[in-house]
C-alpha cells in the first residue's frame, strides 16, 4: 500500500515537472506573450545604480584600458544599430513599393480588357499579402502584432514584457509589415520600424540570439539592464529616423515619448545613431535612383517635399488654420476612443477563440478594404484634365500603373481622370504626396475627399488592433491631409487668392490629427518639417499642434469620452 502511494506520488511529481516551462521553451498565453513559471507576463527592470562598497571596489579595479574598451563598444553598437535599422527600413520600403507596384500594374493591365477580372486579381493579390502577414504573426511571432511602441515604452520605463525583443519578433515585424502594408490595409509601417530598431538594439546588447545560434561572446559586454535600456533607446530613435528620414525628429521622439530616463551621454549616442541612419537611407536611395530597385525608384521613400508650395500666408488664414487644429483634436480623440472600445471587445471576446479566428478576421478586413478601394472609384464621374504647365512634371492622365496624380480609371475619354482613384490606387506614401502637392488646385472634388475621409477613417479604426504589424502614423497623415485639403478648398473659394495652396492645408491637417491622436508636440513638429522640407511652415505647424493637443486634453475629451 505504502509503495503504491509512493509510486503514484513520484509519477505525479514527474508529470508536474515535465509541464513546467523553461527558458528554452516558454509557455505562451492567449495573447501570444510568454509566461513565467508563476504565470506572470512581465517583470520589473532595475535601472538604478546602487553605489555601495562592492560597486565602488568593482569600479576601482577597472583599468583605463577596460573603461576605454567599454565606451568604444557602446559607440560601435550605436553605429551597428544605425546601419542595421537603416538597412531594415530600406528593405521594407523596397519590398512594399515593389509589391504595390506589381499589384497596380497588373490590375491596370487587366482592366483594359475586363474590370471584373481586374477586380478579382486585385482582391486576390491583397489577400495573399495580408494572409502571409497574419500567418507569420500568429504562427511564428505573436509579439510582432501591433505597432510595438507601447511595449517599448513600457520596457524603457522598467516593465519587461516577455517576447517583445526576441529575434523571431524582429523577423515577424519586418516580413509582417511588408505583407500588411503591401496588401493595402489602412495601417502604416512607421510604428513597426520603431519596434524593429529596438529589437536590433536589444539583440546586439545581449550578444545575439542563442536559440538560433547567432551569438558571439565578443559582443556580450553589457550585462546590466541600464546599458541595454540605453541601446534600446538608440534603436527607437533610429526607427523613427529611418521611417521618416528625420534624424532630429528621431532624437526628439526618443526624448519626448518613449523614455523617462535621459542624460547627456545618451543624447550624443542617440544623435549619432540617427545620423548614421540618415546616411544609410540616403545612400540606398541614391543607388536606387538608377532603376535597380524596381518600382521603388518611382515611389521612393517617405518624404513629401512641398518646398515649392505656398510662400506666405495672410492674417485672415489663421482662423481656418485654427479650425483645422480643432477638427484634428476632435477627430483624434474620437479615433482613440473608438479604437479603445473595439480593441477591448476584440481582446475579451474575439481573440480568445484562437489564432484561426485572428486569421479569418484579418482576411475579412482585407476583403472589405479591397472592395471599398476598388468599388468606390467606379461610382465617381471622371473629370476633364486641367491645363498643365509646360515645365511641370505632372502628367494628366498619368500612364497606367505608374505613380503620380490624375489616375484614368473607368473613364470614357483619354483626357479624363478619376479623382477618387487618384487616392485609392496609390501606395499611402504616394497618395499623401498627391494630397500635399502644389499647383494642383481643384484636382479633387469635395465629395470625393469627404467619401474617402469617412471610409478610410472607419477602416483605420477597425484595422488597428488586428493580428498584423500596424502603425498609426501614415493612416493619421492620410486622414488629416484629407480634411485639411477640404478646408483648403473652402479657403481658396472664399478668399479668391491665387497664392493659396490646398496642399499646405493638407499638411496642417495631417499635423493636427497626429497631434490630437498621439499627443506629441515638439518631436512631431520637427518630423513634419523634416519630411516636407519647408521651414517656412514651422509657425503654422506649431499653431495647429498646440490647438489640437489642448483640444484633446480639455474640452474635446468631454465630448467624446462617453460611458
Amino acid at each position: 500500500m505504502l509503495s503504491n502511494h509512493l509510486q503514484n506520488g513520484i509519477e505525479t511529481a514527474r508529470l508536474v515537472w515535465s509541464r513546467l516551462p523553461n527558458s528554452d521553451d516558454e509557455a505562451l498565453d492567449e495573447v501570444g506573450l510568454s509566461k513565467k513559471s508563476d504565470g506572470s507576463r512581465s517583470e520589473s527592470l532595475d535601472y538604478e545604480v546602487i553605489e555601495n562598497n562592492a560597486y565602488r571596489e568593482e569600479q576601482a579595479q577597472r583599468g583605463k584600458l577596460m573603461v576605454g574598451y567599454y565606451v568604444g563598444v557602446k559607440w560601435f553598437f550605436a553605429l551597428l544599430i544605425g546601419i542595421g535599422t537603416g538597412l531594415a527600413a530600406v528593405f521594407i520600403n523596397i519590398s512594399v513599393e515593389n509589391f504595390a507596384g506589381w499589384k497596380f500594374q497588373l490590375t491596370f493591365s487587366i482592366i483594359q480588357k475586363s474590370y471584373v477580372a481586374g477586380f478579382l486579381v486585385y482582391i486576390l493579390f491583397n489577400l495573399l499579402l495580408v494572409f502571409s502577414s497574419v500567418y507569420i504573426v500568429t504562427q511564428f511571432a505573436p509579439a510582432a502584432a501591433g505597432s510595438g511602441i507601447p511595449e517599448i515604452k513600457g520596457y524603457l520605463n522598467g516593465v519587461d514584457t516577455h517576447g517583445i525583443l526576441l529575434f523571431r519578433t524582429l523577423i515577424g515585424k519586418i516580413f509582417g509589415s511588408i505583407g500588411s502594408v503591401g496588401g493595402g490595409l489602412a495601417l502604416g509601417k512607421e510604428g513597426p520600424l520603431v519596434h524593429t530598431g529596438a529589437c536590433i538594439a536589444s539583440l546586439l546588447g545581449q550578444g545575439g540570439s542563442t536559440k538560433y545560434h547567432l551569438s558571439s561572446r565578443w559582443l556580450q559586454v553589457f550585462k546590466t539592464d541600464r546599458d541595454r535600456r540605453d541601446l534600446v533607446t538608440c534603436g527607437c530613435a533610429a526607427g523613427v529616423a529611418a521611417a521618416f528620414r528625420a534624424p532630429v525628429g528621431g532624437v526628439l521622439f526618443a526624448l519626448e515619448e518613449v523614455t523617462s530616463w535621459w542624460r547627456s551621454q545618451l543624447m550624443w549616442r542617440v544623435f549619432f545613431t540617427s545620423a548614421v541612419v540618415a546616411v544609410v537611407v540616403r545612400t540606398a536611395m541614391g543607388w536606387c535612383k538608377s532603376g535597380k530597385c524596381g518600382h521603388f525608384g518611382s515611389g521612393g521613400f517617405i518624404i513629401w517635399d512641398i518646398s515649392d508650395g505656398q510662400e506666405d500666408y495672410s492674417f485672415e488664414e489663421l482662423l481656418p488654420m485654427a479650425i483645422i487644429g480643432v477638427i484634428g483634436g476632435l477627430l483624434g480623440a474620437l479615433f482613440n476612443q473608438l479604437t479603445l472600445y473595439i480593441t477591448y471587445w476584440r481582446r475579451n471576446y474575439l481573440h480568445k477563440k484562437g489564432s484561426r479566428v485572428k486569421m479569418i478576421e484579418v482576411c475579412l478586413v482585407s476583403l472589405i478594404t479591397s472592395v471599398i478601394s476598388f468599388g468606390l472609384p467606379l461610382l465617381r464621374k471622371c473629370s476633364p484634365c486641367p491645363e498643365v504647365e509646360l515645365n511641370s512634371s505632372i502628367e494628366c492622365p498619368r500612364p497606367p500603373g505608374m505613380y503620380g496624380n490624375y489616375v484614368n480609371f473607368y473613364c470614357g475619354k483619354d483626357k479624363e481622370y478619376n479623382d477618387l482613384a487618384t487616392i485609392f490606387f496609390n501606395t499611402q506614401d504616394d497618395a499623401i504626396r498627391n494630397l500635399f502637392s502644389a499647383k494642383t488646385i481643384h484636382e479633387y472634388s469635395a465629395q470625393s475627399l469627404l467619401t474617402f475621409l469617412v471610409m478610410f477613417y472607419s477602416l483605420a479604426v477597425v484595422t488597428f488592433g488586428t493580428a498584423v504589424p500596424a502603425g498609426q502614423f501614415v493612416p493619421g497623415i492620410m486622414i488629416g491631409s484629407t480634411y485639411g485639403r477640404l478646408v483648403g478648398m473652402f479657403v481658396v473659394n472664399f478668399y479668391k487668392k491665387l497664392n493659396i495652396e490646398e496642399g499646405t492645408y493638407a499638411l496642417l491637417g495631417a499635423a493636427s490629427f497626429l497631434g490630437g491622436s498621439m499627443r506629441m508636440t515638439v518631436s512631431l513638429c520637427v518630423i513634419m518639417v523634416e519630411i516636407t522640407n519647408n521651414l517656412k511652415l514651422l509657425p503654422l505647424i506649431m499653431l495647429v499642434l498646440l490647438i489640437s493637443k489642448v483640444c484633446f486634453k480639455e474640452p474635446c475629451m468631454l465630448v467624446v469620452d462617453l460611458p
